[in-house]
């Protein structure tokens, strides 16, 4: 599950707190730097795309991820993480397609894509599960993408 970070949480966060409703391993070094970026932006949580990824099962966060906006001509990046403790279990692909979906909604938006290290095998199979595709890449990163109509094809399944 996703939802928007609430200001408690974030002030939780960056003030270095603990949350029972947080898994023992939340937050991670992206979460505080997701936490710092929202709590420095006026248009707050909701506005910028970022959500915490919840365990459906506990209740507890996660995780993070978002969307880095605004978009570029079109495109938006989106960027995102799961704790160790929670890792393998489908939690950040099932987050991925949900914030492509999200960003695909928006009128301005026509292209989602991700970075990803080479050398992070599970975040590349992340990003093609969520339907992303592999664009081009350099020695150490690939740059992934889905458009809007390569969603629609994937979200209508085969004909």
């Amino acid at each position: 599950m996703l939802r928007p970070w609430t200001p408690e949480e974030i002030a939780a966060v960056v003030g270095d707190e603990r949350s029972e409703h947080w898994a023992e391993d939340f937050p991670a070094d992206g979460d505080r730097v997701i936490a710092g970026f929202v709590a420095g932006h006026p248009d707050g949580p909701a506005g910028s795309g970022q959500r915490q990824i919840l365990e459906r099962e506990s209740g507890l966060v996660v995780g993070s991820i978002g969307l880095f906006r605004p978009a570029r001509e079109g495109v938006v990046e989106f960027g995102y993480g799961v704790v160790a403790s929670r890792r393998g279990r489908g939690y950040a692909s099932e987050a991925a397609r949900a914030i492509v979906e999200f960003a695909l909604d928006a009128p301005e938006v026509h292209t989602v894509r991700a970075d990803v290290e080479l050398g992070n095998p599970a975040s590349i199979r992340v990003l093609e599960k969520a339907g992303l595709r592999r664009r081009v890449q350099d020695a150490t990163t690939a740059r992934y993408q889905i458009t809007a109509q390569e969603f629609a094809r994937l979200s209508a399944g085969p004909s």
